[in-house]
C-alpha cells in the first residue's frame, strides 16, 4: 500500500494525479499545513523539509518501506516503478524530463511567489507582485509555444511533464494572463488533460481537501501562518 502525505497544494495533486493514472492502491493522510502539522519532529523525521508531499511506499525497490519527498522526485519514483509515463531511455526521456524541471524550477516557484505576494503580503510589494506576474505570464507563453509544436509537454505522449504543470495552470491562465484565448495552445491541452478520467477523480477529491484547507485557514493563529510562510517573528536574516 501506497500512503500519499499532503494536503490540497499543486505539488500534491500531481502525485495524486500519477497515483490515480497507474492505478496504484493508495490512501491519503492530510497533513494540516495550517495547524502546523508539517512541523512536527514526526514529520521533520520523514521529510528534513518540512513540506508536502511525501509518499511512503510500502513495496519500495528494495522489498522494504521507501519514503520519497519531493514532488518532481516522487513522479519519477513511480514512472520507474510501474514503467509508465517516462520513456526509460533515449532522447524522448530526457525531452520528457526536461519539461518536468521547467515546472519544478520555474512555474511552480514563480506562480507561487506570484500567489503569495498577490494574496499574503501586505499592501507595499507592488514591484514584488509585479514581478513574479510578470513572470507567470512569460511562462505561460513558454507552455502554449510548446504545446504549439506538439500535442503533450513531454511530446506526442502524456507524460509526468503533463501531470506535473495541469495542477499548477487550474483557473490560473485567466487571473494571471488574460483571457484563455491568448493562450489557445494551452486552453487544448489543459481541457485534454482535464478531461482524463484519473484527472477527474483528483480534481473532485482534492476540491473537497481544499473546502478543509478553507476552514483551517480561516482559523489558524497568526503565528502558525507567520511561521508557515516565513513572516513575521520567523524572518531569518542571513548569517554574517
Amino acid at each position: 500500500m501506497i500512503e500519499l502525505l499532503g494536503m490540497s497544494s499543486p505539488n500534491v495533486q500531481k502525485i495524486q494525479i500519477m497515483l490515480e493514472e497507474c492505478e496504484l492502491p493508495y490512501r491519503i493522510r492530510r497533513i494540516d499545513v495550517w495547524k502546523g502539522e508539517n512541523f512536527t519532529p514526526e514529520f521533520e523525521a520523514i521529510n528534513p523539509n518540512r513540506k508536502v508531499p511525501v509518499l511512503i511506499d510500502d513495496d519500495g525497490p528494495d522489498g522494504g518501506p521507501c519514503t520519497i519527498f519531493e514532488s518532481g522526485a516522487i513522479l519519477i519514483y513511480l514512472a520507474e516503478k510501474t514503467g509508465r509515463f517516462l520513456p526509460t531511455r533515449g532522447a524522448a526521456r530526457y525531452e520528457v524530463l526536461e519539461w518536468l524541471a521547467v515546472q519544478m524550477c520555474g512555474v511552480g516557484p514563480m506562480f507561487g511567489q506570484y500567489t503569495h505576494f498577490r494574496i499574503f503580503a501586505p499592501k507595499g510589494n507592488d514591484y514584488a507582485e509585479n514581478r513574479y506576474r510578470t513572470q507567470a505570464v512569460r511562462l505561460f507563453e513558454v507552455l502554449d509555444r510548446r504545446l504549439g509544436q506538439a500535442r503533450y509537454l513531454g511530446g506526442e505522449d502524456y507524460s509526468v511533464a503533463d501531470m506535473a504543470t495541469f495542477p499548477w495552470t487550474r483557473d490560473r491562465a485567466g487571473k494571471w494572463g488574460g483571457d484563455w484565448d491568448g493562450y489557445r495552445h494551452v486552453q487544448r491541452w489543459f481541457a485534454d488533460v482535464a478531461a482524463r478520467p484519473a484527472v477527474h477523480r483528483m480534481t473532485e477529491e482534492m476540491d473537497k481537501v481544499w473546502a478543509e484547507d478553507l476552514v483551517s485557514i480561516g482559523v489558524a493563529p497568526v503565528e502558525l501562518v507567520d511561521r508557515l510562510l516565513g513572516r513575521g517573528e520567523f524572518t531569518q536574516e542571513p548569517s554574517a
